[in-house]
């Protein structure tokens, strides 16, 4: 396991390093329940690399669709056939799970969105994808976090302190607020012998630090829980079974009655040049990966689910044509997935562009319609609580014309 709480800066006593493990300042502090009895979650994933909207969600119903995308294309029948979402929208057959919330309720498509940032670099459509800026540009926090510390005060739930799941924190929870961080297990455990000792010595040199020891073992026994696997995991969080290991803790710590309610986490490897596959292949296997994850919060968050929300995303999308070595190159509109109890779901929202030539981003990518912060602000508004002003001031900085989306929580 790898824990570490991280604050604006780390002191000597907020950190201990030790057989390649990490363990600061953890902590899991108590939440006091609205007045409504509401206990939300809310949870970010990032797909980094820049996901092919186009093989995860085919517009199936557009007449330009298949000869684009060619092999790549989802069928709607056949083998390996696309799962059907409505008369012009195909979910790639890997995402069964998410099919099932989809048609009850729990899940919603928004397709042919972005961000702001239009230059296809992975690096700078990461950042502006976690820091919510309008534009690339050094910042030290991340729009999640800068969300926390905003959360009014005794009308909502009190979520100052949440989780990042993964070896470092992904920017898009740093800045102000604490949070909790846990990763599953990258080396072999070392045994409680060693804890003991470790316990025993900072109790006798450090008690601020034995505190801090003691809090963290115990969040990690929490978030590993029964029947998950000790060692170093084969492809790390980029695999399937790291994605699902890491929502199966994250889901463990969230679902507790003194847990963290808010968390983020960051799967790598969704950069498809080659060898992509449509329906099967490297893609699909990465979508069972998500798949699952999302099935394990599901089902490890118990009660809770049902007020849940989930949002998918990834810093762009990749070009219509597939290219020389069956992959797809940097694009820019592309797919983000909502899951979750409190999701009003079963909807494909997308105000679709088209996919012939003149309708096409700089003649090559799906034209984005949507602004992904319209998305995110829906959801921090109408799930969390959070103000106009917050939103377009302090959350996402020059957004004063993005107006939230309305409607992603159920009412």
């Amino acid at each position: 396991m790898t824990l570490y709480c991280e604050t604006p800066s780390l002191s000597r006593r907020q950190m201990l390093v030790f057989g390649g493990s990490l363990i600061a300042s953890a902590f899991i502090p108590k939440f006091a329940r609205a007045a409504d009895g509401r206990d939300p979650r809310f949870i970010a994933i990032i797909l980094r690399g820049a996901m092919d909207g186009l093989s995860a969600v085919a517009p199936t119903g557009d007449p330009d669709y298949a000869a684009l995308h060619g092999d790549l294309a989802l069928q709607v029948s056949g083998d390996n056939a696309g799962l059907p979402l409505d008369s012009f929208f195909t979910l790639n057959p890997a995402m069964t799970n998410f099919a099932r919330l989809y048609k009850s309720g729990q899940a919603t498509v928004v397709h042919a969105a972005a961000t702001a940032y239009r230059d296809r670099s992975h690096f700078d459509g990461q950042d502006i994808l976690e820091n919510g800026l309008p534009g690339s540009g050094q910042s030290q926090s991340g729009w999640l976090n800068r969300a926390i510390a905003a959360l009014p005060q005794g009308q909502q739930v009190n979520l100052k302190s949440s989780l990042a799941v993964g070896p470092t924190a992904p920017l898009i929870m740093r800045g102000p607020a604490p949070i909790l961080g846990w990763a599953p297990e990258a080396l072999p455990e070392v045994g409680d012998d060693l804890d003991r000792r470790l316990l025993d010595l900072y109790q006798h040199t450090d008690l601020k630090l034995a505190d801090a020891l003691s809090r963290g073992l115990d969040a990690a026994r929490m978030a590993k829980g029964d029947g998950m696997s000790n060692g170093r995991l084969a492809g790390g969080m980029d695999s399937a079974p790291g994605m699902r290991q890491a929502a199966q803790g994250a889901a463990r710590l969230m679902s507790a009655d003194d847990g963290p309610r808010i968390a983020a986490m960051a799967f790598e490897g969704w950069d498809t040049h080659q060898n992509e596959g449509g329906a099967s292949g490297r893609l699909f296997n990465l979508l069972t990966g998500l798949d699952g994850a999302l099935a394990d919060l599901e089902q490890g968050l118990g009660a809770a689910w049902s007020q849940t929300a989930i949002v998918v995303m990834t810093e762009f999308g990749r070009t219509v044509n597939i290219n020389g070595t069956d992959g797809t190159d940097h694009g820019t509109g592309t797919v983000s997935f909502l899951a979750g109890g409190a999701i009003k779901g079963g909807r494909v929202i997308a105000d679709w562009p088209g996919l012939k030539q003149a309708q096409l981003y700089e003649g090559r990518d799906l034209k984005p319609t949507t602004d992904l912060r319209s998305v995110l602000k829906g959801l921090l508004a109408d799930h969390l609580g959070l103000g106009t002003t917050n939103l377009a001031d302090d959350i996402f900085p020059g957004s004063e014309l993005v107006k939230p989306m309305q409607g992603l929580i159920i009412a």
